[in-house]
């Protein structure tokens, strides 16, 4: 049983976009690979074959987890969100108060996660940590390096 995930309109129509990609074409492009390795004769010492075999396996379990995805998924209604506390799809902008260092965030579902982008996964540690927090809230999180306190100094869209 998978777990419901939320997506964004254009983080849905991404993964689904993935998914065509995958079921058009990169599944017949490895089929033919297949194809071309089995008329190379012997299969029992045909490497070219079995890198062809492990890239179709490797390729279904991808094309099957992003159905489970796309079918457990519920879109997020963005004009709903609230910003007087730190939600899904907030923008937050956050102070470590041990170096001064200041940071923007979008806290963003799994799927839709993109550091350089400034979009941190709703999973991260730092993203759980500021959940529910408001403005002007100290917290201390704690990271793979130890514990890190950072201030929220505002919530946007």
């Amino acid at each position: 049983m998978s777990k419901m995930s939320y997506v964004t309109e254009a983080g849905l129509k991404k993964l689904r976009e993935e998914l065509n990609q995958l079921e058009t074409i990169e599944r017949p492009s490895i089929s033919k690979q297949i194809a071309e390795a089995r008329d190379k004769g012997d299969l029992s010492e045909n490497a070219e074959y079995d890198a062809a075999k492990e890239a179709q396996g490797l390729l279904e379990m991808r094309i099957a987890k992003l159905k489970d995805i796309i079918a457990n998924s519920r879109i997020i209604d963005e004009s709903k969100i609230d910003t007087s506390k730190v939600q899904l799809l907030n923008k937050v902008k956050i102070k470590n108060l041990k170096n001064g260092a200041q940071m923007t965030y979008t806290l963003v579902p799994e799927s839709e996660a993109d550091l350089k982008a400034g979009k941190i996964s709703i999973s991260t540690p730092i993203a759980k940590g500021l959940l529910g927090k408001i403005v002007g809230d100290k917290v201390d999180i704690k990271v793979p390096s130890g514990m890190m306190t950072f201030e929220v100094i505002e919530i946007s869209l």
